[in-house]
């Protein structure tokens, strides 16, 4: 249902402090979120650095978000679709090889080892009609240069399936997977 970790370990609600998220990946926003206790609350808003120095979010993204969290209690077929994609695009990588690291997230790390391999395959990609970027040194450790690859319930299969065609066609050609 993306009610996140407490859904995925199947945890009652009040177990965890404090709950964390961002609004800028699966829900299309800007900004994040963090809840818990009147107490905790009370003490970030004195001794976090990033509420005393950060405005508050705009009202049309604080819309945004909240429509999207209705939509996903409303329309609970559009997280089981973006599992579905996720599991789809991950399991076609790491069979061909590919290190996604430890993600289970929409947004898949696809470790190519140097910047300029990254930069070379998502360059590929673009020219195959795939909107996908590299990451590089100095933002990731070197050697760990990666793709970011942003799946959507809104991906058919076809789309998944071509997607991963090209990123496995592609770090072949350049050595990056056997």
């Amino acid at each position: 249902k993306g009610h996140g970790i407490e859904e995925h370990f199947d945890l009652p609600p009040d177990v965890i402090d404090i709950k964390m998220g961002t609004l800028s990946k699966t829900i299309p926003s800007a900004g994040g979120y963090v809840a818990g206790s009147e107490r905790l609350i009370e003490f970030l808003k004195h001794e976090a650095r990033g509420f005393i120095f950060s405005a508050a979010l705009p009202p049309a993204s604080t819309a945004a978000a909240r429509v999207a969290f209705d939509i996903m209690e409303e329309e609970p077929w559009r997280v089981t679709k973006l599992q579905e994609n996720y599991g789809l695009f991950a399991s076609r990588l790491r069979e061909a090889g590919f290190n996604l690291l430890h993600t289970e997230a929409a947004i898949v790390p696809v470790v190519c080892g140097e910047t300029e391999t990254a930069v070379r395959l998502a360059h590929y990609c673009q020219q195959q009609g795939i909107f996908i970027q590299a990451v590089g040194s100095p933002v990731v450790p070197e050697g760990q240069a990666r793709l970011r690859a942003c799946v959507s319930a809104a991906h058919t299969t076809e789309d998944i399936n071509y997607c991963a065609d090209t990123i496995i066609e592609g770090g072949r050609a350049l050595g990056i997977i056997d």
